[in-house]
């Protein structure tokens, strides 16, 4: 069993930048102690023989067939831009500059 102190939930809070009262500290060692012995309790299964995997179900993923099609040209893509210039789109500056 763990057992988080008040004094390291209060030195958390410090560092952390809260202001935490007598009963908060109480109530958040009292949660952290209990999440810590949660995640202990996972060094406790037996996974002897139990292979390592990324997904408890197995995933099929469907490829799609990798197809060349026709795209837009630059002269289709920039036909309804406001404002274009060499073969791009013209927006204002955001950044520096004037």
């Amino acid at each position: 069993m763990s057992e988080i102190s008040r004094e390291e939930v209060a030195h958390l809070a410090k560092l952390s930048r809260l202001a935490l009262d007598d009963e908060e500290l109480s109530q958040f060692a009292e949660q952290i102690d209990e999440i810590v012995d949660a995640v202990s309790a996972v060094g406790n299964v037996d996974a002897e023989g139990v292979e390592p995997m990324s997904h408890p179900h197995s995933v099929d993923a469907p490829m799609r067939e990798d197809v060349i099609v026709r795209t837009l040209t630059a002269e289709q893509a920039l036909d309804q831009a406001p404002a274009a210039e060499d073969d791009r789109f013209v927006v204002p500056q955001i950044l520096g500059g004037e």
